[in-house]
C-alpha cells in the first residue's frame, strides 16, 4: 500500500513537473515572440517612414519651383482670382489625398485580415499544443518578413546594378559616333555564335528621356534585353545615348531642332557604313521623338521604316492623365512648376518631379502606404522560407528608383504640348520643328513602313494614345500582353510566348525584331530581282529599294486588347 502511495505521489510530481516545464517553455516562447514583435514594430515604422520619405522627396523639390513661379503670378493676377485658384487647388489636393487614403486602407485591410487569421491559428496551436506554427513562429515570421521588405529588398535592388542596363565600358559595345549632346553606340551580340551582317538593314533605337536608356538593356545576361534581341539576330543595332545633362551645357540647352540634327548625323553615319536606309525605333517618349524627327523632313532618304513601342503619340487621348489635368485648375497647368535653374543659368525640367506627376494621377496605387503593404504581401511566405528576390523584380525597381533623369526644357515642352493639345483633324501635330508643320501624312507620302507596338494593360500610355496615327495613315499594329515595360523585359526573352523575333497571338502579329528581319529580307529580294543597269539614275522622288508598302492597319487589331 505504501508503494502505491509513493507511485501516485511520483506521478503527481512528474505531472506537475511536466506542466511546469510546458509552462516555462511557453513563457520562453512568449518572451521570444514579444522580442520579435518589438523588432518587427521598429522595422515596420522605419519602413513606413522610408516609403513616405521617398514619395515626398519630389514634393519638396516641386515646392521650391512652385514658390518661385507663384511669386510672379501673384503680382499679375487679381487677389480674388488667386483666392479662387488656391481654393480649387486645395479641393484638387483633397481629391488626390482621398484616392491615396482609400487605396491605402484597402491594402492595409487585405494584409492585416490575413495576418489576423494566422495569428489566431498560432495562438490556438500554442495553447492546445497542436502541431503547426505556434505564436513564436508567427512572431518570428512577421519580424523576418518586415526586415526583408525594409532591408533585404532595397539591398537586392542596389546589388543588381552590375547586371542591369548598359555598361559601355565593357566589351559588347562600340562607340560609333558622337555629337555635343549624344553618343551613338553599336550593340554587339551577346551570343558569340552570331555575326553582325555588315550589309544588313540597320536600326537606330531612341530611348525615352525621363526614364533613360537602361530599360532597353534590362538584364542582357538573362536574355532579357530589347537591344540585344535585335543584335542577337545579326541585325546592325545602334542606340542613341544622351550625355549627362548635369555636366553637359549643350544637353541642358537642347532644342527639338538639335535633337533632329543629331539624329540625322547618326543616320548618315550608319547608312554610309552599311549601305542601307535606317529603321528608326523609338521606345516610350523616344517613340514620340522619333515620329516628330521623321515628320520634320530632315531624315528623308536616310530612314525608310519606323517602329514605335508604347509611345505616347497623342497624349490628349490618355484618359487617366486628361482626367487628372481636367481636375487641376488651369492656372497650375504650367510646366514651370517642374523647372529648375542651374548655376550656369540654364533651365532644365526635374525628372523626379515629372515622374511624380504620373504617381499622383494613379494615387490609389502609388500612395506610400499602399506601396509598402503591396511589398509586404508580395514577400509574405506562409512557411517562412528564405526570401528569394527575383532579378527581374530587383532590376525593374532599380530602373524606377535610380534611372530618372532631368530633361531639357525645350524637349519637355514638346511632350507637354502633345499631352495638352490634340492632333489636328488633318493629322497635324501640335508642335513644329524648323518652323515647319508636322503631319502624319508625310509617312504615307514617303512610303515609310510603320509598325506600332502597344501594351494591352499599359497604365502609363493608353492604347488610344499609342494608336493615334491610325486615324490619319495606315500602319501595322502589334498588341503585346502585360504592361508598359513588358516589351523590353518579359518579351525580349527569345524563349517567351511573345518573343520579339516571332509572330504570335490570334492575329499572328509581328514583333519588332521580326518586322526588321522581314524588311531586311524584302530589301534583299527586291535588290536581287532588280534588272542590272549601268549607272542607273535615281528616281525623281529619290525612293529607296523598298518601294511598295505591304503594311496595312487591320480594323480588328485596332480594337484588340480590350
Amino acid at each position: 500500500m505504501n508503494t502505491d502511495i509513493f507511485e501516485e505521489a511520483a506521478d503527481c510530481i512528474n505531472l506537475l513537473a511536466g506542466y511546469a516545464e510546458s509552462f516555462s517553455e511557453k513563457n520562453l516562447k512568449l518572451i521570444g515572440a514579444a522580442a520579435d514583435q518589438i523588432l518587427a514594430a521598429q522595422n515596420y515604422w522605419n519602413g513606413v517612414l522610408k516609403y513616405f520619405n521617398e514619395f515626398n522627396t519630389p514634393f519638396w523639390i516641386a515646392l521650391n519651383s512652385f514658390n518661385t513661379v507663384e511669386k510672379d503670378k501673384l503680382t499679375s493676377a487679381q487677389p480674388w482670382e488667386t483666392a479662387r485658384d488656391y481654393i480649387e487647388l486645395m479641393q484638387f489636393n483633397c481629391q488626390v489625398a482621398e484616392k491615396g487614403f482609400k487605396g491605402s486602407l484597402e491594402s492595409m485591410n487585405d494584409y492585416h485580415l490575413g495576418q489576423l487569421n494566422k495569428a489566431f491559428t498560432a495562438w490556438f496551436n500554442t495553447i492546445f499544443n497542436i502541431d503547426g506554427d505556434d505564436f513564436a513562429d508567427f512572431a518570428a515570421g512577421q519580424a523576418k518578413l518586415i526586415e526583408n521588405v525594409v532591408k533585404a529588398y532595397p539591398q537586392a535592388i542596389r546589388d543588381i546594378k552590375p547586371e542591369f542596363g548598359f555598361h559601355f565600358e565593357e566589351d559588347g559595345y562600340v562607340k560609333a559616333a558622337e555629337t555635343e549632346r549624344f553618343f551613338l553606340y553599336q550593340v554587339l551580340p551577346t551570343d558569340k555564335k552570331v555575326k553582325v551582317r555588315g550589309k544588313g538593314k540597320p536600326i537606330v533605337i531612341i530611348p525615352p528621356y525621363v526614364l533613360g536608356h537602361n530599360i532597353l538593356c534590362f538584364l542582357p545576361h538573362e536574355n532579357k534585353s530589347y537591344v540585344h534581341s535585335f543584335a542577337n539576330q545579326g541585325i546592325p543595332t545602334y542606340i542613341r545615348i544622351m550625355k549627362n545633362i548635369d555636366a553637359t551645357s549643350a544637353v541642358q540647352a537642347m532644342t527639338g531642332e538639335d535633337d533632329v540634327r543629331d539624329t540625322r548625323y547618326f543616320c548618315e553615319q550608319v547608312k554610309t557604313k552599311h549601305g542601307r536606309a535606317v529603321t528608326l525605333n523609338g521606345f516610350c517618349q523616344g517613340g514620340f521623338i522619333a515620329v516628330v524627327n521623321l515628320l520634320s523632313g530632315e531624315l528623308d532618304d536616310l530612314v525608310d521604316a519606323l517602329i514605335t513601342c508604347v509611345a505616347p503619340i497623342d497624349g490628349t487621348r490618355s484618359k487617366s492623365l486628361v482626367e487628372y489635368l481636367n481636375h487641376l485648375p488651369p492656372r497650375f497647368r504650367d510646366l514651370g512648376y517642374a523647372v529648375k535653374t542651374l548655376p550656369n543659368g540654364n533651365r532644365i525640367v526635374d525628372g523626379t518631379v515629372m515622374s511624380w506627376v504620373y504617381k499622383l494621377k494613379s494615387m490609389e496605387k502609388e500612395a506610400p502606404l499602399f506601396s509598402f503593404y503591396r511589398d509586404l504581401m508580395m514577400f509574405d511566405r506562409s512557411n517562412n522560407d528564405e526570401l528569394k528576390i527575383s532579378k527581374t523584380a530587383a532590376a525593374i525597381n532599380h530602373w524606377l528608383i535610380y534611372d530618372r533623369s532631368d530633361l531639357p526644357e525645350a524637349i519637355t515642352k514638346m511632350s507637354f504640348a502633345s499631352y495638352t493639345i490634340p492632333v489636328d483633324k488633318d493629322g497635324t501635330l501640335p508642335v513644329k520643328l524648323f518652323d515647319r508643320k508636322l503631319n502624319f501624312k508625310r509617312i504615307k507620302e514617303k512610303e515609310i513602313k510603320f509598325l506600332i507596338c502597344y501594351a494591352e494593360r499599359d497604365d502609363l500610355v493608353d492604347k488610344e494614345t499609342a494608336l493615334a496615327p491610325l486615324d490619319y495613315i495606315d500602319a501595322e499594329v502589334t498588341p503585346f500582353p502585360k504592361g508598359h515595360g513588358a516589351i523590353a523585359t518579359s518579351w525580349s526573352n527569345p524563349e517567351s510566348a511573345c518573343a520579339l523575333h516571332t509572330r504570335f497571338g490570334d492575329q499572328n502579329c509581328r514583333g519588332p525584331v521580326r518586322f526588321q528581319l522581314d524588311l531586311d529580307s524584302e530589301t534583299d529580294k527586291s535588290v536581287s530581282q532588280r534588272p542590272k543597269k549601268k549607272a542607273a539614275p535615281k528616281s525623281a522622288k529619290g525612293k529607296s529599294a523598298l518601294t511598295s508598302r505591304t503594311i496595312k492597319a487591320k480594323k480588328e487589331v485596332k480594337n484588340a486588347g480590350n
